[in-house]
């Protein structure tokens, strides 16, 4: 079998910001598989944020030799990849570490409502229940209201970066580094007064109790296995599933992605924003749960100080790859001479071509192919997966004994910036309202909430089919106002697009058939609609967006290395990535259907994997 070959020192956390080195390689193992003698007792889970099959396919036909290449040739990639539908990052993930799609998990966005709770705050539940908001996001941050620590800048307030002011008292930021001391149970950090509440009990439902099913966190841990996660939110900690009490990830590490950016010297970024809309803040951002990884394969905490045994199960998220399709920003930090640190271009204005044209994000019109922005993005992932992988073979109980598998929560849309058309939201949704009031006298708004990214979703005050309809009619019958992308300079202007910028609503019933739930179940969106593609609806300056069902919001790359157990091989296979809980746990030696969405919706192990036994080279 080919072996994944190392690319050398430089790839350790080349970041700008990074965090001092990994702790040192320790031999010493606990048992932790009470006599379980699987091949594989460790699996590593990346998911590239953002990511297309179409940008690993470009980055190893350009780096024939990276990491990524190494990996996709010497294990199994699976080329028709797709996510969950709504591909945003919470039902992605959700279902990446379940195994079930929103019918079975009931997480359909990270923003939603449901018919079936009381509003946040309720403390007498009694009466009709009349639903209320869902919103599991960085509001939910015990401190979401941290001044901007640039005087009189206009970017905040911004939530905590430690959620809950534990390191950074009232949220002061001066040393980002000592982020690395998070508590491995961030629970403290949110804030229940926030949350929908449950009309049996009339408490605020957590995070990982609205989850319908439980995880692989809790299958390994309940096999007396080590779990850890890293990722954007700690309101993520929704991943420990449904009666979990919020403890089968022994070691969540959260850092919130939507505190402000500071750099490492204490000084917040000039962008005046935070770590998700400038990608120099992303890369060092992503740098802390690299850091974290590291320390978990060589056995320690996230800290890196307290020795507890390599997790069977551990991983993060990137948002480098994501940001650099979004937004336009500068790439680099750079040390200056005098310790303090600043924003490079660097890497953008290499090219004999107008600094403007290379500087942006995404991608060239009319291609895949990535922009310097977005292609130093991918140069910085693989760079960390590299680094990771040095530390699994530096390490002789990891080495050998873990599987990685690298996949993605979700893809961007549209990667063609021509096809771009940014439309307000807002108007529409208002112009709704006033229509339905107009024709039926109810002075109450009829959609209540919703969030439309690149999809459309609406939940309405009447759950009835005929208000439903009202609004398809309405989307449908209508034109709206599109903004179009400025390409090399030249402002292309506005567009009326027909359908609202739909190009198919489901309404009702309709909807109910389209998620696979009943028509009374309280969670799905009462009017879905897909999105005409480049269709995203913001008054912002993204030129990409996710949470649709296009194919650049859905097709996303799915590799699975795991030395001796899987076949290097390449498959065109329809597969998702719910698919890959089930996978986790065979490679593991555990029982898929120990997963409640493995047996709601038959998930199957993804093909080819052997069950954790070496097959002979």
């Amino acid at each position: 079998m080919r072996r994944v070959t190392r690319l050398g020192a430089a790839a350790a956390l080349l970041a700008a910001g990074a965090i001092g080195g990994s702790a040192a390689v320790v031999s010493a193992h606990p048992d932790h598989h009470r006599g379980h003698h699987n091949a594989i007792q460790h699996v590593l889970l990346i998911s590239v944020d953002g990511m297309h099959q179409s940008d690993l396919d470009w980055y190893i036909a350009n780096h024939p030799s990276s990491e990524l290449a190494q990996l996709a040739s010497g294990g199994a990639e699976f080329t028709n990849n797709h996510t969950s539908d709504p591909s945003d990052s919470d039902p992605g993930g959700t279902a990446i570490m379940t195994g079930g799609d929103p019918r079975a998990t009931g997480v359909y966005y990270d923003v939603e409502y449901s018919h079936g709770v009381f509003p946040p705050g309720t403390t007498t539940c009694s009466g009709p229940v009349p639903g209320g908001n869902v919103i599991y996001d960085s509001p939910d941050d015990t401190l979401n209201a941290v001044p901007d620590l640039i005087p009189g800048g206009t970017g905040g307030p911004f939530p905590s970066f430690d959620e809950g002011g534990s390191i950074f008292p009232k949220g002061d930021d001066t040393n980002p580094g000592a982020i690395m001391n998070l508590t491995p149970h961030p629970q403290s950090g949110l804030n229940p007064a926030t949350f929908p509440v449950d009309p049996k009990t009339c408490q605020p439902i957590m995070p990982w109790d609205y989850l319908k099913v439980n995880s692989i966190f809790q299958v390994i841990q309940d096999a007396g296995l080590r779990t850890a996660w890293s990722d954007k939110h700690a309101i993520y900690t929704s991943f420990n599933g449904h009666g979990s009490g919020g403890t089968s990830i022994d070691d969540f590490f959260g850092p919130e992605i939507d505190s402000q950016a500071v750099e490492p010297n204490g000084v917040p970024y000039p962008s005046d924003t935070d770590w998700a809309h400038d990608d120099a803040a992303t890369k060092q951002y992503d740098g802390y749960k690299v850091q974290a990884v590291i320390n978990e394969i060589n056995g320690y905490d996230h800290s890196g100080k307290t020795y507890v045994g390599t997790p069977a199960i551990l991983g993060m998220n990137f948002q480098a790859v994501s940001v650099a399709q979004k937004v336009d920003s500068a790439s680099a930090l750079v040390k200056n001479p005098d310790g303090t640190y600043s924003e490079s271009p660097s890497d953008c204005f290499s090219s004999p071509t107008p600094p403007d044209a290379n500087c942006l994000a995404g991608y060239y019109p009319g291609t895949t192919t990535p922009r310097p922005l977005l292609a130093s993005a991918l140069d910085y992932v693989n760079a960390q997966l590299t680094a990771m992988d040095n530390a699994i073979q530096s390490n002789p109980q990891t080495r050998g004994t873990t599987a990685i598998i690298i996949t993605a929560k979700h893809g961007q849309s549209p990667q063609n910036p021509l096809l771009l058309k940014r439309i307000k939201d807002g108007p529409i949704i208002n112009a709704i309202n006033a229509a339905w009031t107009a024709q039926t006298g109810d002075q109450n708004a009829l959609i209540v909430a919703g969030t439309d990214d690149d999809l459309w979703q609406s939940y309405l005050s009447v759950k009835t089919q005929d208000a439903a309809d009202f609004v398809k009619h309405y989307l449908w019958s209508h034109s709206a106002t599109a903004v179009l992308y400025n390409n090399d300079g030249v402002n292309r202007g506005t567009e009326q697009v027909p359908h609202s910028g739909l190009a198919r609503i489901y309404a009702g019933r309709e909807a109910a058939r389209f998620f696979g739930v009943p028509y009374g179940d309280p969670r799905y969106p009462d009017v879905f609609g897909r999105v005409q593609v480049g269709t995203v609806y913001t008054g912002g300056t993204k030129i990409a967006e996710h949470g649709g069902d296009n194919p650049n919001d859905r097709d996303v790359p799915l590799l699975v290395y795991a030395p001796g157990t899987v076949r290097p091989r390449q498959s065109d296979a329809w597969v998702e990535t719910t698919q890959v809980a089930p996978t986790v746990l065979r490679l593991l030696g555990l029982d898929p259907d120990a997963l409640d969405a493995v047996r709601i919706e038959g998930t199957r192990v993804l093909p080819g994997i052997d069950e954790g036994r070496r097959w002979d080279r």
